[in-house]
């Protein structure tokens, strides 16, 4: 429908021609003072609460395990310094399903120098002065002057001890299983409980499984650092591989972007083919090994993973996957081919205008050391706001008992009526909590310090953005190349976004951040209702996740136009998030055509690069290259290595290329502005290159002769 004579354009007026106009606006305001003033009081209340959870917090409790008293094993410092080991009294009541619920075995615990290394029984210890001499290594002190009866009545000793081996610096015994499945433990199948009673070395399974569950992830970390203390170096030259590569295709970039673009595209397509056949040959390899039809679903997680690749479905699907990305990257090739010649053009000029804003390159540099500092700061705060609780003693007993899970104290609790109602109660370190003020609201601080930490990350990308964008601006705006832009243009730019546009950054990073919240809430209540069988409940769930991680996107792409806006013309989030939007609408087919091709394109860059360094990853690490079988390290998990390498191989190619992709963006806006307060006539001339003008089928009329 025509639009009727004095209405307004539904995406709002064309820019004007302005013949002051020459980029970047230099005499500008603050924008969004406000947000601005929120922001910093905001930070300030940060330091407060990172002061606040240092002084409360105290990281021990997560380095050393904790004993029936609360006390640290093995601290620096302290009594305990020489006993670094946790040791069960009766490792058979943590077969308890309380375990599982409240991480606690219902059984005393005490520090001690080593575990026990031979079978043995208070009863038969008592009789004999040198096995008593070793078994009270196991006990408490006081035991002078008692009976056998007395000291196992006051817990004061276990009742066995078993050999055991330290795991996670606690002590478990050391179960072993024979060829015939028979489980033994010290190479005995049997052992006496100290009670008079003969029992098999199974009984013990169910305890140390139980007692190990909360640590049982622990040892694929242990196995996982242990990789990374063996390989951190040959992980280090991958990565200074992968930024070498990245330069490298920067620069040929700035020279020979026609012809690296499709070296690109033909590489990437060469390399997924690569893969798609050493995968078949993977899958052929293995259909004569015994056990490699077994389905992933038989098999299970399993936490080594190397497992995995034994198993012929695995490889199939990694050719479906890898085949599925060949078949859409070569049909949107054919179907996009005239596209990209344009989006080459484009790149070009990037390039060109990355040439003459070469410290743009190491500008991700800048980001990243602000990032760090960021995270650090979150996750050292979040470490001592965990730890900054006090410990909690509950009475735990093996028989019914009204004041079973209930709080106690430790000190007291032999003459406690709790005591005498349960003559066989113990009060027990249970977990850290407290009554406090600060202990109640603790959860409010730490949710504040990860909205804080959204906020903060999103503010330095955000300034990122809008400081490259001011650069590769006044590039395009200068009408003489380089004498009419600042000497510079990085600095100038980062400047003039800390002075004014504070505010502004602090705006658009603070709606991102609300929403990036209000996701990882659904992802906590998704959690929580895991177990539920309400398929309403599911689906809405699922609903509100999609439209928030859709949102998300909406406005991180909303939030990078409108700060090229910002850079340029020095107006306020909102105005500049208004022009940007309803100058894109204006150009709709210009963006799908141009400006998504173009990132379809440098996509393929990084790509490229991770695939390249991914493959020589595998191959070292893997050790199936004879040449490296002597020189890759010996590893529990090589996909350790490979999958790090792989990773900062593609956040380092991605840095690199959000610089070429931030200088697309903002030259994409920038032209459109340029043809909207343009006609290429003698007054009113084009300021886009001559293949921009040659790829948009516009040229700049000759002044006319005098």
């Amino acid at each position: 429908m025509m639009e009727l004579e004095g209405e307004k354009p539904k995406y709002g007026e064309p820019r004007k021609y302005d013949p002051t106009f020459k980029g970047p606006i230099y005499n500008r305001g603050c924008t969004d003072i406000v947000c601005c003033i929120l922001f910093i009081i905001c930070i300030l209340g940060y330091v407060a609460v990172g002061i606040l959870a240092w002084s409360q917090g105290d990281p021990r409790k997560v380095i050393y395990p904790t004993d029936s008293r609360g006390q640290f094993c093995g601290q620096a410092g302290t009594p305990l310094e020489t006993k670094p080991l946790l040791f069960y009294f009766n490792i058979m009541k943590c077969a308890s399903p309380m375990v599982l619920l409240e991480f606690q075995c219902p059984t005393t615990q005490m520090c001690v120098e080593k575990c026990p290394d031979k079978f043995m029984t208070l009863l038969k210890a008592y009789t004999n002065k040198e096995d008593f001499k070793y078994y009270k290594n196991f006990c408490k002190e006081g035991l002078e002057g008692l009976t056998v009866t007395q000291i196992l009545s006051s817990g004061l000793c276990p009742a066995m001890l078993t050999p055991s081996k330290p795991f996670t610096r606690r002590c478990f015994p050391a179960l072993d299983q024979k060829k015939g499945g028979e489980i033994t433990v010290g190479n005995n199948s049997k052992f006496d409980d100290g009670e008079g009673n003969i029992r098999d070395a199974k009984d013990l399974v169910a305890g140390v499984k139980n007692a190990t569950v909360v640590i049982e992830a622990r040892q694929v970390a242990m196995k996982i650092f242990e990789d990374y203390t063996q390989s951190w170096y040959w992980i280090l030259i991958g990565l200074v591989i992968a930024m070498l590569i990245s330069l490298l295709f920067i620069i040929l970039l700035r020279f020979l972007a026609g012809i690296m673009v499709w070296v690109m595209i033909v590489m990437v397509i060469l390399v997924i083919g690569y893969g798609i056949f050493h995968c078949s040959m993977e899958y052929v390899s293995l259909k004569s090994e015994a056990g490699s039809n077994v389905t992933l679903k038989d098999l299970g997680f399993q936490t080594d993973f190397s497992v995995y690749l034994h198993i012929r479905q695995t490889w199939l699907a990694f050719i479906i996957i890898l085949a599925i990305v060949e078949v859409v990257i070569i049909l949107l090739l054919i179907f996009l081919r005239n596209r990209i010649l344009i989006a080459i053009a484009l790149i070009k000029e990037a390039s060109r205008a990355i040439g003459y804003v070469m410290s743009a390159l190491f500008y991700p540099l800048f980001t990243f050391a602000l990032l760090s500092i960021v995270i650090a700061y979150w996750a050292v705060t979040a470490v001592f706001l965990s730890t900054s609780n006090q410990p909690i003693y509950k009475v735990f007993n093996e028989t019914a008992c009204d004041h079973s899970r209930k709080i106690c104290e430790p000190a007291n609790f032999s003459t406690s009526s709790m005591k005498a109602e349960c003559p066989d109660s113990k009060c027990l370190f249970a977990f850290y909590g407290g009554e406090t003020v600060y202990h109640k609201y603790l959860i409010g601080l730490q949710f504040y310090n990860v909205f804080l930490f959204f906020w903060c990350a999103n503010f330095v990308t955000a300034l990122g953005q809008m400081t490259l964008a001011g650069a590769f601006a006044s590039y395009y705006w200068a009408f003489v190349k380089p004498d009419d832009m600042p000497a510079f243009p990085i600095f100038s730019s980062l400047g003039r976004s800390l002075r004014y546009h504070t505010g502004s950054l602090a705006f658009g990073s603070l709606i991102l951040s609300i929403i990036q919240i209000i996701r990882v809430l659904l992802e906590y209540i998704d959690h929580k209702l895991q177990g539920t069988q309400n398929k309403c409940t599911k689906f809405l769930l699922c609903c509100l996740k999609c439209c928030f991680w859709c949102l998300e996107k909406f406005i991180k792409f909303i939030n990078r136009n409108a700060y090229i806006m910002v850079a340029i013309y020095g107006k306020n989030f909102c105005t500049s998030a208004k022009d940007a939007f309803f100058l894109l609408m204006r150009n709709m087919i210009r963006v799908a055509v141009l400006d998504k091709v173009t990132d379809f394109l440098l996509f393929l860059g990084k790509l490229l690069i991770v695939g390249l360094v991914g493959i020589f990853a595998f191959f070292f690490f893997s050790g199936r290259v004879k040449a490296f079988e002597n020189t890759a390290p010996n590893l529990h998990y090589y996909w350790v290595p490979i999958l790090t390498v792989v990773v900062g191989s593609y956040l380092i190619a991605h840095g690199f290329f959000s610089v070429y992709a931030m200088c697309v963006d903002t030259l994409f806006l920038c032209f459109l502005e340029d043809l909207e307060r343009n006609d290429g006539s003698a007054e009113r001339p084009y300021l886009m290159s001559d293949r921009l003008l040659k790829v948009l089928n516009k040229k700049n009329k000759p002044e006319p002769a005098e």
